[in-house]
């Protein structure tokens, strides 16, 4: 499939990019569908040939040709190594330890990199019903480390959250398209940003006066062979 790398790369392009950085290291990736996917998908691609995708369906191993449309894609478990229990994956792989690096995306972050994917207002009368935690707070714990995939706007950045779904305390790192955010003294803070973008920007859409780093770093542009990955892998959806 012939795409081109001539236009520059839309922000959440750099977002996803940055994101498959993070795998490059990485033995094994916990994702949900969505840009962690696409992320992951990507890092296998470019980085990481050996890294092994771990869907909550129960597939270990998968290697899509494709982004997902669900955890249930039937391309996921024809890829597979193997295909467990969604019991076994929670108590044997998740629980006892066994994913090194989970990706989590979320309807509201707080300072505190704590996640609600449950509902928007009230609980039990909310504007929004969300999908709810699956297997979010398990997967906080049970992963070595855990990455937040997010939009960047005060509708996601609140002072406080509707509802605790799921906690921040494993969080190393929250990959918006505006930049990057890491705990400090138990506070997510600025610590990288997209090239274009200001912290001042990126302070206009947290719901919280955000602490910047004093060495604010600014991510790497895409390369041609990321960006290039990346739209072939978007175009075949």
């Amino acid at each position: 499939m012939s795409v081109t790398t001539d236009a520059p790369a839309t922000a959440d392009e750099v977002q996803i990019v940055v994101a498959a950085r993070r795998l490059r290291e990485a033995r094994s990736v916990f994702i949900g569908v969505g840009r962690p996917s696409t992320a992951a998908i990507l890092a296998r691609m470019v980085h990481n040939p050996e890294l092994v995708l771990v869907y909550e369906s129960g597939t270990i191993g998968a290697k899509p040709f494709q982004v997902p449309l669900s955890i249930g894609d039937g391309e996921l478990a024809e890829t597979a190594d193997t295909v467990v229990s969604v019991p076994e994956m929670f108590n044997y792989w998740i629980g006892a330890g066994r994913i090194q690096v989970a990706f989590l995306g979320a309807a509201q972050i707080d300072r505190h990199a704590n996640l609600n994917s449950t509902v928007i207002g009230d609980y039990d009368a909310p504007r929004t019903r969300l999908p709810g935690a699956g297997g979010a707070p398990e997967i906080a714990t049970g992963c070595e480390e855990v990455v937040v995939i997010a939009p960047h706007s005060r509708r996601t950045f609140v002072e406080r959250l509707d509802f605790l779904t799921t906690t921040g305390a494993r969080t190393t790192h929250v990959i918006t398209d505006l930049g990057v955010l890491e705990p400090r003294d138990g506070e997510l803070t600025l610590t990288a940003v997209h090239p274009g973008v200001s912290a001042e920007r990126a302070r206009e859409q947290t719901g919280w006066p955000l602490g910047v780093a004093d060495e604010l770093a600014v991510t790497p542009e895409p390369t041609d062979p990321e960006l290039r990955a990346l739209r072939e892998l978007v175009a075949r959806g």
